[in-house]
């Protein structure tokens, strides 16, 4: 058992391998290297494979002991200063073991056949695999100094992954845009790391945690000074984990390949941000304000991530929404204190969007057969639709990530957002109506993105799309015998001519998607089959002689929570969770009923154009639902205006104030250097007229001068 915990240290190096040889090989043996570019994703599956049965077995060992471990080395040593690196073993560093190496597995198998194609296939597995280890390292760290360097590392990888495609120019906009937006979130985490060694004079957790509980407790140390660091140490978490108001840059992020998307929104750069909230809980929960500020800024994350989802087209730009939304609900929880549940949800919905994010891979990469490489026109949910037919095993897979993402019993996600919105009522009633109301949001938008990829018709077939974004609700418009149009409307969100029982070919040869390779397809199936069985951790299976139920989940974070003297529910009556239950999932099935009704397929015989006529001219009642349905749409389509306004107050502003000092420099700065330069040779060419080579000449005019500069000094 300790030999195992021993050798945890090799853990981040162990997919190192890889990217070092590709990038030997492409420098020295170019031509064998891409020949043998197969063995390389080989390689890369194998390494996480080991790492996944290292990480299984420490979380074994952990659930049946309840073990930790901590080992560190001092790599600088000073008179007062001392920097030690280490690597710690506990049940939030088991947790996301397994998380970063099941779903790096499934999505380095996915990625095989997705890339197979793209000329930089190599290159794409050497930054996914220093990605991986980059992450594995940040988890094993055992004081800030490590995370920080590993915090960086995560942060480069998602630059280079997110701007794979550098050569377009939206993909190069987009990774600078996540590159500077969590520079401001890495800065903030900079800072709060130094204020925290200049109060406790460590950068180690344990040390860290007791210094400052001990000074808190003795009152003898500035509350103001340590709510900031605190908060400065969150505004990392923020960055990293896109919440509000630091999420601009995670739906463009969508512009790299779709297996990163679900590599970063599921395991490795958002789940950073929460990784470090959770790390540093003991931290914060002594600091009431901290908490507080936490959990509001969770609550706005869930609502806002929901609203923006509603109106996009973007398959993965909704599911990017989802992610900051459903972040939110896990950020939440931890501001609550509510230590289980946060890593619960962090778990289930890892899982969940990865086999959404990999589902929607699939879908696009179909999407492609029919319109070829366009990203704005095959990740186009207008122009997809009747996938059913062409997709069944990507359709069941997407569907039960669905699902599971609107809460919807057994699967994964019912199980910890439920737990979530129990908390949040003991915690506060106006976050918990906000966190219900966003849950029926979250149920609505996912299923309507459902609706709108599988059900109805093929919409690419048909010609009439414009790409113009008018409403929320398009509409379907159908045409008689008589030439009669009708409108449905708030019906699916796309639009289909049908003209005398013809349809007209958007395209100059009509071609079908096709369901993705078995190389695709397996992580799908795997990742459903966590779908549908990891909230299983978290279920009260067990009890006592008193009748209490726990769970494993429950057991194994048993340390943690004790070192958090958290109040957490680790037990649960099975009457007051069903009770519980009922309520949430009433509202993720409205949510289901109002996106069934809203864009559901519709099917209208041309005997009943007369009937739809007499419902779109309803008057005043009409104009008035129209309008609520546009600052809807504007408020989703804008996101939220946060762009805008960023681009309106810090972008233009700081580019208005680089002109005005750039303006002073020339005109004022070099003005006057200039202006010394050019008076000095005037003054010159003008004196050497007064010389005339006469002795006596240059002494009156000195001692002229020198009787002036006395008489003024006199005077004065």
């Amino acid at each position: 058992m300790e030999h195992t915990y021993q050798y945890a240290w090799i853990i981040p190096f162990i997919p190192l391998p890889v990217p070092i040889a590709i990038g030997v090989g492409l420098l020295l043996v170019p031509a064998a290297t891409k020949s043998l570019r197969r063995m390389w994703a080989f390689f890369s599956v194998l390494l996480l494979s080991i790492i996944m049965i290292f990480s299984a077995d420490l979380s074994i060992q952990q659930i049946n002991g309840s073990f930790l471990h901590q080992y560190v080395w001092s790599w600088t040593i000073n008179n007062d200063f001392s920097l030690e690196f280490g690597y710690l073993i506990d049940p939030l560093t088991s947790i996301m073991l397994i998380l970063i190496a099941t779903v790096g597995i499934m999505v380095l198998i996915y990625s095989d056949n997705y890339m197979s194609h793209d000329q930089g296939y190599l290159r794409f597995f050497a930054y996914i695999s220093f990605s991986n280890a980059s992450m594995l390292g940040l988890v094993t760290s055992s004081n800030l100094i490590q995370i920080y360097i590993f915090w960086e590392l995560v942060g480069m990888c998602s630059y280079l992954l997110i701007g794979f495609w550098f050569t377009r120019p939206i993909a190069a906009s987009a990774c600078q845009k996540a590159f500077v937006t969590n520079r401001v979130g890495d800065f903030g985490l900079l800072l709060g790391i130094l204020g925290f060694y200049f109060i406790t004079g460590s950068f180690e957790f344990r040390d860290l945690f007791e210094i400052t509980n001990n000074l808190i407790d003795n009152d003898e140390v500035n509350s103001f000074l340590l709510t900031l660091c605190a908060s400065l140490l969150f505004v990392g978490a923020v960055a990293k984990s896109a919440q509000f108001p630091l999420h601009v840059w995670l739906p463009d992020a969508m512009e790299g390949p779709t297996p990163i998307s679900a590599l970063i929104h599921a395991a490795t750069m958002v789940a950073a941000g929460i990784f470090l909230v959770a790390r540093l809980l003991p931290l914060f929960t002594a600091i009431p304000y901290v908490m507080n500020f936490i959990s509001l800024i969770g609550i706005i994350t869930i609502l806002l991530g929901a609203t923006l989802a509603l109106a996009q087209q973007d398959i993965k730009r909704c599911l990017a929404y989802s992610t900051m939304s459903q972040l939110g609900y896990t950020m939440l929880a931890l501001g609550m204190g509510s230590y289980r549940a946060a890593l619960f949800h962090l778990i289930t919905h890892a899982y969940s969007k990865a086999l959404l994010f990999l589902g929607s891979g699939s879908i696009i990469h179909s999407m492609e057969t029919i319109i070829g490489y366009s990203p704005e026109k095959s990740q186009n949910m207008a122009l997809m639709g009747g996938l059913t037919k062409y997709m069944p095993i990507t359709k069941i897979s997407f569907l039960l990530g669905t699902l599971s993402l609107c809460g919807i019993p057994p699967l994964a996600c019912f199980w910890s957002k439920d737990e979530i919105l129990n908390d949040s009522w003991l915690y506060s009633p106006i976050f918990a109506i906000i966190a219900c109301f966003t849950a029926g949001l979250t149920a609505f938008y996912m299923f309507r993105m459902y609706l709108l990829t599988f059900e109805g018709h093929l919409n690419a077939h048909f010609q009439n799309y414009s790409g113009k974004k008018n409403s929320l609700f398009s509409s379907i418009s159908i045409w008689g015998k008589n030439g009669v149009k009708a409108i449905k409307p708030n019906s699916v969100l796309s639009t289909m001519a049908i003209n005398n029982n013809k349809s007209t070919p958007l395209f100059s040869k009509k071609t079908y998607p096709l369901e993705s390779d078995n190389t695709m397809l397996l992580p799908l199936l795997v990742l459903v089959l966590l779908t549908l069985f990891v909230g299983s951790v978290g279920i009260p299976f067990d009890f006592d002689q008193k009748g209490i139920y726990f769970d494993i989940l429950s057991k194994w974070l048993t340390p943690s929570i004790n070192l958090l003297h958290s109040n957490s529910n680790n037990s649960v009556d099975w009457y007051e969770f069903v009770t519980n239950a009922i309520f949430s999932v009433s509202i993720a099935f409205c949510g289901l009923f109002i996106a069934s009704l809203l864009y559901r397929p519709v099917y209208l015989s041309f005997q009943n154009l007369d009937l739809i006529n007499s419902f779109v001219k309803m008057g005043p009642k009409r104009i008035f639902w129209d309008k609520i349905i546009n600052v809807i749409y504007n408020w989703s389509y804008n996101r939220g205006y946060v762009d805008i306004f960023y681009a309106t107050t810090f972008t233009r502003g700081i580019r208005g104030v680089a002109e005005l000092i750039s303006f002073f420099d020339r005109q004022v700065i070099d003005g006057i250097t200039n202006g010394v330069g050019i008076t000095s040779f005037f003054v010159g060419e003008g004196i050497k007229y007064v010389g005339g080579g006469r002795i006596s000449s240059y002494l009156f005019f000195y001692l002229f001068y020198v009787l002036i500069f006395f008489s003024i000094y006199y005077f004065i």
